[in-house]
């Protein structure tokens, strides 16, 4: 019996010696640690391998200010403490550590985050979204495997709505798509924003194969969840959905899901749906004229040409009057001069209100290699907004044929065409090859 019990004695002094480093971590002064942390921190990122072991201390004040201190220091050392952050049971470590991931690949994020809402009271933690979630990583830029997984994991099962709408927002910036089936299980959660954040990632992911999953929310009670499903279905190109949209455009409550559900049909181009986009092109709404316009732009019937060139001439409205100038273009009108459909696109890369959408409709034009060698010879002489929104265009649907011309931007005077014709060369060639 002595005999065991020294035997016992032991193993529990093994066990405490080995604990030992932990236990001295988190004995003493929780503000004590805090201080240790924050001057650790002021050694930058040579610090990282001393300040991470604080991510296990028990109290939270202390693992939160660690997790601040890898979210200032950044870089991509911070990453394995991340993610390592982003485990932690508490709903402000898990959206602090996803911010700071995503400010690893997207330079400045945390500015622009949630983070700097994160409002504490106890053990619950409130943050303030905004609409605004257009950003998204350049498609060369390569995320490790464990970032997307410990994201998709927050998205799914995080410790609070917040962490995980948060955590779907991250995984449609940093192009997540290994973590699509946790979007997926997340659209069931039955609450708005997340719901909306997953959809939103879905968009930006870009995968065909996530659309049939989203389809039950085409008729949301949420609006705002509804636009989204709608918006990702055409993105998608989920072709399945298209007796679901029809009907949600027969029966929409408000104009806004009207337009949204021909525009989306617009995107899918069923043949079925061209008598549609004829009777809508001349709709009083603008925005339902603009949408029938791209839908016929896409079924691409030359017989439909003079419709559509008839509507660019006549259009009042900007917005439609942009969508008439791509479904020109597309049925056939490539010709480049001042009053052109094409040369309207390219000018409207000039204006702010309407860039992106000019950039939307290059970049599918661009496709075709014709459009391309009609548009190459304008680039020597084109204003600084046409020069980086056509290197933007070009990156996503130019060739090996453009490569020459995004080689001329990179070397050009301007730093602004300079910086975005070095980035869209690098995403041609990394797309391409």
């Amino acid at each position: 019996m002595k005999h065991l019990t020294l035997l016992l004695f032991s193993a529990i002094l093994t066990f405490a010696q080995a604990a030992q480093p932990d236990q001295q971590q988190n004995s003493g002064d929780a503000r004590q640690r805090v201080r240790a942390v924050r001057e650790m921190a002021a050694q930058g990122q040579e610090a990282i391998p001393k300040i991470a072991p604080y991510l296990r201390d028990i109290d939270i004040t202390v693992r939160l200010e660690t997790v601040k201190a890898l979210d200032d220091i950044g870089g991509p050392k911070t990453v394995d403490a991340l993610v390592e952050a982003a485990r932690d049971h508490d709903a402000e470590m898990q959206i602090r550590a996803a911010d700071g991931l995503v400010n690893v690949y997207l330079p400045g994020y945390l500015k622009t985050g949630i983070t700097g809402s994160l409002k504490r009271a106890g053990d619950s933690v409130r943050a303030k979204f905004t609409d605004t979630n257009d950003q998204i990583i350049d498609s060369y830029v390569e995320v490790p495997a464990p970032v997307i997984e410990v994201l998709g994991r927050q998205a799914r099962a995080g410790a609070s709505l917040d962490s995980r709408a948060n955590a779907a927002r991250a995984l449609g910036i940093l192009r997540g798509q290994a973590a699509i089936p946790d979007l997926l299980e997340a659209l069931n959660s039955k609450e708005g924003r997340l719901m909306y954040e997953s959809l939103i990632a879905l968009q930006k992911i870009r995968d065909p194969a996530a659309g049939p999953g989203l389809a039950f929310l085409l008729r949301d009670l949420d609006e705002k969840v509804q636009l989204a499903a709608l918006e990702a279905t055409g993105i998608l190109r989920n072709q399945s959905a298209a007796p679901d949209v029809r009907d949600v455009l027969n029966r929409a409550r408000t104009p806004k899901v009207r337009r949204e559900a021909l525009t989306t049909l617009a995107m899918l181009a069923d043949p079925a749906d061209h008598g549609v986009f004829l009777r809508y092109l001349s709709d009083r709404d603008a925005a339902l004229r603009g949408a029938a316009a791209e839908g016929l732009a896409r079924l691409k019937d030359s017989a439909d040409r003079p419709a559509v060139e008839k509507g660019f001439e006549t259009e009042g409205n900007a917005n439609a009057r942009v969508s008439m100038a791509f479904a020109a273009v597309s049925l056939g009108n490539r010709q480049i001069s001042e009053f052109s459909p094409l040369q309207y696109l390219l000018n409207t890369l000039n204006t702010k209100a309407y860039r992106n959408v000019a950039i939307a409709f290059l970049t599918e034009l661009a496709r075709d290699l014709e459009i391309r060698q009609a548009i190459y010879p304008i680039l020597t002489h084109a204003t600084r907004d046409e020069k980086t929104g056509m290197s933007v265009v070009l990156a996503r649907s130019g060739d090996r044929d453009s490569e020459p011309y995004l080689e001329a931007l990179v070397k050009d005077s301007d730093p602004e065409v300079m910086q975005e014709g070095t980035r869209s060369l690098r995403t041609l060639r990394t797309r391409v090859r």
